[in-house]
């Protein structure tokens, strides 16, 4: 009490308490407007990430009650721990078998859909005269990924089949890696003048493969001793075991995103996982799964950390550069085209025809582009500034078209469209499978 009445008096007015008490008004009313979000999405496939942009946006650069540099370095970190959940939480889905499954097509698809992101982009850029070689293929790579944060969590309301979904989640994470690893690569190339393919390949190696060993051996040995851990009871120790693991990886130099999954996948396939099969000699240990309480707990973090995320993305938009929206509107809508072509040429045409028109339309950029987007201008990369807004424009654009397309994709139209482009592609058995039904039927 003593502590805290010393802390009172340190306020001048009532101001500040004015204040907090709005923020914890303001606090409740986002986090039950995201939960509104979330069922709408359900109910009406508008999806919830545009409403939360739309309203950091509109409290951030529009009435510019707050902006990023609000939160300090909080920001930045609240955005790896939403990240590292979301991808936890979905690894716990993955099954081993759907991701063998899947893992060629997912190979190809990434691969492809990178290069094409990166090569068009800096051409677009270098010919247009807006930056020299260089730093457009900075730019390239930056926006070469999909964004997990945005990817898994719609997976589950747009009723894929299985290895579809992996395709996209897979995707999601390792273009993570290859968009952090190329950047820097090019970035070495601009301010040394040299570039060492062995050694490129080398670190982009080591971080996917690092990783997914490290997350595994993680997985199993949280596995072995949470449930032994009865005396502390508290919901919170595996996310806090997954904040160790990924704390650990990333501190190595290898991919955190990576780890994240491979831990929610090893805790989700503990058959496949099992400490015998690597240490015949620990065959006595026993293995638990999450219970579904945990399960539950964790699905809701990720509801509330997304709400969250999807704001702080919005009111990190800058409008400073309207020539950035204006270019990189126009790269965003010929990469929705790009990804036709891609997923025509290498997705199995096992692929349901629904599911190939969802993996056609799910390039959202997200949280690696806005950590990235700084780094040339920091590192005083000529054009840096431009680098930074554009890509910006790009995440922000990028991700309405999607959200955008989801929801033409549902009750529009469009849907034939797609259709007639995929039309060669297989269809899907078992009700979980089946493509939403036609609203205008």
């Amino acid at each position: 009490m003593c502590a805290l009445t010393n802390i009172l008096k340190t306020i001048p007015d009532n101001n500040l308490t004015m204040d907090v008490a709005l923020t914890i008004l303001f606090l409740g009313i986002l986090i039950f407007l995201g939960n509104v979000f979330n069922r709408l999405f359900t109910l009406t496939k508008i999806p919830d990430l545009l409403f939360l942009i739309g309203i950091g946006l509109l409290i951030g650069p529009v009435l510019g009650f707050v902006s990023p540099a609000s939160f300090g370095i909080v920001g930045p970190i609240f955005a790896t721990v939403t990240l590292a959940i979301i991808l936890f939480e979905g690894g716990l889905h993955l099954k081993v078998e759907t991701i063998r499954s899947s893992f060629q097509g997912t190979t190809i698809l990434t691969i492809s859909s990178f290069i094409a992101t990166m090569l068009f982009t800096t051409g677009v850029l270098y010919y247009g005269g807006y930056l020299t070689f260089l730093p457009a293929l900075m730019l390239g790579a930056i926006i070469g990924g999909t964004s997990s944060a945005v990817v898994i969590p719609m997976i589950e309301f747009l009723h894929l089949r299985k290895d579809s979904g992996a395709i996209l989640a897979l995707e999601s994470a390792i273009t993570d890696v290859l968009c952090i690893v190329i950047l820097l690569t090019i970035l070495d190339v601009y301010l040394l003048g040299t570039v060492n393919l062995g050694i490129t390949a080398g670190k982009l190696i080591a971080s996917l493969f690092m990783a997914v060993i490290l997350g595994v051996l993680g997985g199993i040995f949280w596995s072995a001793i949470y449930h032994r851990l009865g005396d502390i009871k508290s919901i919170f120790l595996t996310p806090a075991f997954l904040f160790i693991i990924y704390g650990i990886v990333d501190k190595l130099g290898y991919s955190g995103a990576i780890a994240a999954l491979a831990f929610g996948v090893t805790l989700g396939n503990l058959d496949s996982f099992k400490i015998s099969s690597i240490f015949p000699f620990l065959h006595d240990i026993p293995q638990v799964e999450l219970n579904l309480t945990e399960k539950v707990f964790l699905a809701q973090l990720v509801q509330l950390l997304k709400t969250f995320f999807f704001i702080y993305i919005g009111l990190s938009i800058e409008f400073s550069n309207m020539s950035s929206f204006i270019i990189g509107g126009a790269i965003v809508f010929a990469l929705f085209v790009i990804r036709i072509i891609l997923v025509y040429f290498s997705v199995s045409r096992t692929i349901p025809v629904w599911d190939a028109s969802v993996i056609a339309i799910m390039i959202p950029k997200g949280l690696a582009a806005a950590v990235l987007a700084a780094i040339p201008f920091y590192a005083g990369v000529t054009g840096g500034l431009f680098i930074e807004t554009t890509t910006y424009a790009i995440i922000l654009i990028s991700m309405v078209v999607c959200s955008v397309l989801v929801l033409l994709l549902e009750q529009t139209p469009v849907r034939r469209m797609y259709g007639r482009i995929f039309s060669k592609f297989g269809r899907a058995e078992g009700p979980a499978a089946q493509p939403v039904p036609d609203s205008r039927a």
